[in-house]
């Protein structure tokens, strides 16, 4: 299968994703750059030509889109879901090597570009989903974000996303319906441990591939859904989520004990223990646990790309940090300083942690009665 898209496959796809109306007036793609401070890689050159030729394809067709189509580039923002800059620029011609290479007199408001385009396309270095998801709201556009992204995800983008977003909206009813998540984890096939997720006073989001409302921001391609735990922010009301947590680094194991929605300590003797120690150490607020997703596509038959853009999507994970962008209460105020702010999925397929399974996962319901989800890394439940 082919591994670019023709104007006629980006002109469907923007209909297909954002279904404009006659109120829409332009779209932007918005491209974040290296600098003196982050350098360049491969897959990063590449994906920034990627979305000039979409820009420029897509304007080709934009009588027939009836949206006005503009390159935007902005200096890389240092971490994944940190706070954009304040501004951009809106660029034609070659694409420059670095944000260094561009007159700063020539640059854009980011409010501006908000407030003049309601659909963006954001395939970037950084994920910029928790600033649009925030901004979203506050300006009324609709984005579809797309950090990582890379050629070989390009079949993802052809999926039948009307079937996708109703097994979303099927899980989100769930989710919602839950009041917490009991999870068995199995290490190496001999040692379990488990962890409560607490969902009580939380609502979960389908992200099923399709943004047709304003103040909706979300990543593509797309096919999960998730929820914030609480995190014990109403008052003498403490978060339930509590436990271990086991995550694979390379060949290395680390156990986090969780204790009111936190990691609190990284246990293990490997090196990559050592270091997620020090980072629990100097940003608590990494140790937040953002977000239970539940990610549908491997029924699709979409293997992992080792982007988490698209792998998160393939089955169950779990994130630390970051909240806010999806109604919890941990943002980049809680964090030390700007290029501190994550937000890290852990995924847990086969292929990413091997030596770690999810043996099960069990809903709470609020009713007092129980959902097995998922048992020994897949779905159990009929979509339905």
């Amino acid at each position: 299968m082919s591994e670019t898209l023709s104007a006629t496959e980006l002109k469907a796809l923007i209909q297909r994703v954002f279904q404009p109306t006659d109120t829409d007036r332009a779209l932007a793609i918005l491209v974040d750059l290296p600098d003196s401070e982050v350098g360049d890689n491969p897959a990063w050159k590449l994906r920034r030509e990627m979305a000039a030729g979409w820009a420029e394809q897509l304007a080709g067709v934009s009588t027939e889109l009836g949206l006005e189509i503009n390159l935007v580039v902005y200096r890389n923002p240092r971490m994944n879901n940190a706070d954009l800059p304040q501004k951009a620029w809106i660029h034609q011609g070659a694409l420059p090597n670095t944000a260094d290479e561009l007159n700063q007199q020539d640059m854009t408001a980011f409010t501006s570009i908000f407030e003049t385009h309601s659909i963006l396309l954001a395939p970037t270095e950084f994920s910029a989903t928790a600033p649009l998801k925030l901004a979203a709201k506050k300006y009324g556009f609709r984005a579809a974000t797309m950090p990582g992204f890379s050629p070989e995800m390009i079949p993802a983008l052809r999926l039948d996303y009307t079937e996708i977003n109703r097994r979303c909206l099927f899980m989100k009813e769930l989710l919602d319906k839950a009041s917490g998540a009991d999870l068995v984890f199995s290490v190496d096939g001999q040692t379990e441990y488990k962890l409560h997720l607490d969902l009580r006073h939380r609502s979960a989001h389908a992200s099923g591939g399709l943004f047709p409302d304003p103040e909706v921001a979300g990543n593509l391609p797309s096919g999960e859904t998730y929820i914030v735990p609480y995190e014990g922010e109403h008052a003498s009301d403490p978060s339930r989520s509590a436990g271990e947590l086991p995550v694979q680094f390379g060949d290395d194991l680390v156990i986090f004990k969780i204790a009111d929605n936190r990691a609190v300590r990284a246990e293990g003797s490997s090196a990559a223990a050592k270091e997620q120690a020090e980072l629990l150490a100097a940003e608590p607020a990494y140790g937040n646990m953002a977000e239970l997703g539940l990610g549908v596509l491997a029924d699709f038959g979409i293997e992992p790309s080792g982007s988490v853009l698209l792998d998160e999507k393939l089955g169950l994970h779990i994130a630390f940090g970051r909240s806010d962008h999806f109604g919890g209460q941990v943002g980049a105020a809680q964090f030390t300083k700007p290029e501190a702010v994550v937000h890290i999925d852990r995924v847990y397929i086969p292929k990413l942690q091997p030596r770690v399974i999810v043996k099960s996962a069990v809903l709470q319901m609020e009713d007092g009665s129980e959902l097995v989800l998922m048992q020994n890394g897949e779905y159990v439940i009929t979509f339905s």
